[in-house]
């Protein structure tokens, strides 16, 4: 397929890497411009100095930016260079309103838009291993989920626009409780006097087991945080959790502590640490 790929961060660099693996042809853009030019020297597709140009005649075209804005600005100056009936996947995580914003701004020009949020971390974008989560129509979706297959594992339409990052918002709520949880854990088991090595071989195998766990205890033990999805990132997603429970009516009192908590580890110094590290806050 012809494709584009836009925003090329520690997510969309490798995202748009096994694209073009895949045997796709790829035009990048990234307003870093040395970034796309080092993309292209590696991967051997094509840097372009504008979006509008890497979009031109795409058949599918992605992008992994900041935020809604960044996702508005993107999409306006794509729509016009895309083919007709082109389907833009937009894995930035952003709020619900925006992926129908969106989607009605696309189908107003014989496009489609996906929203396709991914969870799997820089680790997961690196080894192809995604999981993506997706709102939108369903021929839209078939149509670029052979591209989306290039990097991830698991793929899947949850409903019509904004389902995919209504998804994504569960999916925070849910490591953001659980992480909370590792970081007790560990700080206790420490005050108590335990080998947290010990404790982790004793508790790793039964119920607490978990993916964060497995992945992040023993950094946590270590005190090291320096790699991973940064907090500043995490507060940004459940922001856009605690706006979209405040319009629905949903009660999340412990999102909405452990968001407190990241701030906290922000006024530490943290913004740019893993999100694991709501242990320091504990161990400061």
């Amino acid at each position: 397929m012809k494709t584009a790929f836009v925003g090329l961060g520690v997510m969309g660099y490798p995202m748009a890497g096994h694209l073009k693996r895949a045997g796709h042809e790829v035009a990048v853009f990234n307003r870093s411009p040395g970034k796309a030019q080092r993309w292209a020297e590696v991967f051997g597709g094509g840097a372009c100095a504008t979006v509008a140009q890497a979009a031109e005649s795409a058949e599918v075209l992605a992008l992994c930016v900041g935020n809604d804005d960044d996702v508005r600005q993107v999409v306006r100056a794509a729509l016009p260079s895309l083919a007709p009936g082109a389907v833009i996947v937009d894995h930035t995580t952003t709020s619900a309103k925006l992926a129908r914003e969106m989607a009605e701004l696309a189908a107003a020009s014989g496009r489609a838009f996906v929203d396709a949020p991914v969870s799997g971390g820089q680790a997961g974008a690196e080894n192809g291993q995604l999981t993506i989560m997706c709102g939108g129509d369903a021929a839209a979706f078939a149509s670029a989920e052979p591209a989306m297959s290039a990097y991830a594992r698991a793929i899947r339409l949850m409903g019509g626009p904004g389902a995919g990052q209504l998804t994504k918002m569960v999916n925070q709520i849910c490591i953001a409780g659980l992480l909370q949880g590792l970081a007790e854990g560990l700080h206790f088991a420490r005050r108590t006097g335990l080998d947290p090595a010990e404790v982790f071989l004793a508790i790793s195998k039964g119920a607490a087991q978990s993916w964060q766990m497995d992945n992040r205890w023993a950094t946590m033990s270590e005190g090291r945080f320096d790699f991973g999805f940064a907090v500043d990132w995490m507060r940004k997603d459940l922001g856009l959790v605690l706006d979209e429970a405040s319009a629905k009516g949903a009660t999340l009192e412990v999102t909405a502590l452990v968001d407190r908590y990241y701030a906290e580890v922000q006024d530490l110094g943290g913004g740019r640490w893993d999100t694991s590290s709501l242990v320091a806050r504990l161990e400061r």
